[in-house]
């Protein structure tokens, strides 16, 4: 197998649900530690220029944004264990300002690090097999995957054994460390999207052919940012033996043939859009015949060692419905409401998967403190055999916990402030940083979540809407996928002032879709009230059942746009 790794070799019996480092990780991972070190030494005695040390610093995951100096941790495939969490939050008490941000990369950011302290940072994630490498730069970044993999009730194979093969074959890549622009794969390998794969440069959705053989549908060409697209199907089955052979193939061409003259144009959705996914599929398969198969072979062994790590635990054989939780939500209707919105089916019976939220009312999306990451971290180990879960919809997820211990772990959860019964809900609001850290940003992002999750403070009146994703970018980055949320709401710069742009009917799912702009920006302070108005429009139009994204494309997008026009004669709205 040709793979250029950072995990060659693990041990073969490791007693864990994640992967684990073999000594060429660690010594790897130290190595560039040590070298990071004597850049940083560099560039404070001032013998590196800040153009010379920007460079080595992305290598390392390290930004420099509005304020300060930002870390990015990579969290391949989102999956933590109880000691790297911990860990976490002793980076941030140590070294930041004691919390992190969860991203939608499923990765974390300290938003305040000094930068002569980066290279501590950086050996203490190494003691917990955690590093930053390839979370920034025109490379190939951390590979993301269904947060419920492994235990949801839906799913065809677990994707994150695929998630490490192609980490492993992507990491340090000789071919692909400097593309035109940076390239980012999702999988899933369940019959409903939760990782938002066509949105992605490539996704990969596992499945079964008519001979019960597991391979893939290859998507290529998603992305959002200021040219938004939705991925196209370049291959309907590729055959698990040529993944890598396959996607290598892929890599090449648009590393031969994406712009390099101008980032705007240099993704490969704009190869796609450009070229047409007939072409770019014919040169694709072209380069797919020409390849050494040799190189790119694999003893089906390897696939299976690297599946064995994600085995299930060793779950105890329970009735699938619990009797101490139903009369527990019996007694406690805060409990009840927490089950029936943050508790998700889990394949094996009598277990159950909690998203935790880490979205509070009036809270900043994604945060979490280091006292909440240590709470996690003792949860994880005292209800979920050390395992959590990162999601892209910036939540925390416990993925093996007994119903019986629901009751037990709410308690816990809700003394901490995680208890928040939102997730999916209109108050679980996906949201970029914003102008309050990003030097990229146009617009605040993070108040206003604050002020629409507050405008949505009712409970009981969340759940009446139902399912409705919102989510929020500061600028044309869309970092906050505001293209793909039910309602989007994009921040931009306009005569000196932030302007609000209203998107409708945005979709990350297997049935995805960009949002409909619904009209001129608006200012910071009407879009809570111009959320509450579409809110108000879709509950007075819709059928029995219906979600926001069902009611939407049923009536369609112009009687919603009238609808706030009307609003609008007195010149409160568009």
């Amino acid at each position: 197998m040709s793979v250029h790794d950072l995990s060659a070799a693990a041990r073969p019996n490791a007693p864990t649900t994640t992967y684990r480092y073999d000594e060429f990780d660690a010594d790897f991972v130290r190595e560039r530690v040590a070298e990071f070190r004597e850049q940083v030494r560099r560039r404070l005695e001032g013998s590196l220029t800040e153009d010379e040390f920007r460079p080595f610093r992305l290598m390392n995951g390290l930004y420099l944004q509005l304020h300060a100096y930002m870390l990015r941790v990579a969290i391949p495939y989102g999956t933590l264990t109880a000691r790297q969490m911990r860990c976490l939050a002793d980076i941030a008490d140590r070294w930041d300002r004691g919390y992190g941000h969860f991203t939608t990369r499923q990765n974390l950011q300290y938003n305040w690090p000094k930068l002569i302290d980066t290279p501590d940072i950086l050996d203490a994630l190494a003691d917990v097999e955690m590093h930053a490498i390839q979370t920034s730069g025109n490379c190939i970044r951390n590979v993301t995957a269904d947060h419920f993999a492994g235990v949801a009730a839906d799913e065809i194979e677990d994707p994150r054994a695929t998630a490490e093969f192609l980490r492993q074959w992507s990491s340090l890549h000789p071919e692909f460390s400097f593309l035109p622009r940076k390239f980012k794969i999702a999988v899933t390998g369940a019959t409903h999207d939760r990782a938002a794969i066509l949105a992605h440069d490539i996704g990969l959705r596992i499945l079964k052919n008519d001979a019960g053989d597991i391979g893939y549908q290859v998507m290529v060409g998603g992305g959002l940012g200021r040219s938004p697209f939705i991925g196209k199907i370049i291959r309907d089955f590729l055959p698990r033996a040529d993944l890598l052979a396959y996607l290598e193939a892929i890599m090449r061409v648009y590393n031969r043939y994406g712009r390099r003259d101008n980032k705007y144009k240099a993704r490969i959705k704009i190869l796609v859009h450009e070229k047409g996914i007939e072409a770019i599929r014919d040169a694709v398969e072209k380069e797919f015949a020409s390849m050494d198969r040799s190189v790119f072979s694999h003893d089906p062994e390897e696939f299976t060692r690297i599946a064995a790590y994600f085995a299930p635990p060793p779950y105890e054989s329970l009735p699938a419905v619990s009797a101490t939780l139903r009369a527990a939500r019996n007694d406690n209707p805060a409990l009840d409401n927490f089950v029936a919105v943050n508790v998700s089916p889990h394949r094996e019976p009598g277990y159950a998967i909690v998203t935790v939220s880490l979205k509070p009312i009036g809270g900043i999306p994604g945060d979490a403190t280091s006292a909440q990451m240590r709470t996690l971290a003792d949860a994880s180990e005292r209800f979920g055999f050390g395992e959590l879960r990162v999601s892209h919809e910036q939540n925390i997820i416990l993925p093996h916990v007994k119903q019986d211990d629901l009751p037990a772990l709410w308690r816990i959860l809700d003394a901490a402030g995680l208890a928040t019964a939102n997730a999916g809900l209109i108050s679980d609001i996906i949201s970029c940083p914003g102008l309050d850290y990003c030097s990229l940003a146009t617009a605040r992002s993070i108040p206003i979540a604050q002020e629409i999750s507050k405008r949505f403070s009712d409970m009981s009146r969340q759940r009446r809407i139902g399912k409705l994703g919102v989510k929020i970018s500061g600028c044309i980055n869309a970092c906050g996928h505001h293209h793909i949320g039910a309602i989007g709401i994009l921040g931009l710069e306009k005569k000196g002032q932030e302007s609000y742009q209203i998107t409708l009917g945005g979709d990350p799912t297997f049935s995805a879709a960009i949002g409909e702009i619904v009209g001129p920006g608006v200012g910071a302070e009407q879009v809570p009230d111009v959320i509450e108005h579409l809110v108000d429009f879709y509950l007075a139009e819709r059928e029995e059942k219906e979600t926001f994204i069902d009611t939407w494309r049923r009536v369609g997008h112009a009687r919603f746009k009238d609808a706030l026009r009307r609003e609008g004669e007195d010149g409160a709205y568009i």
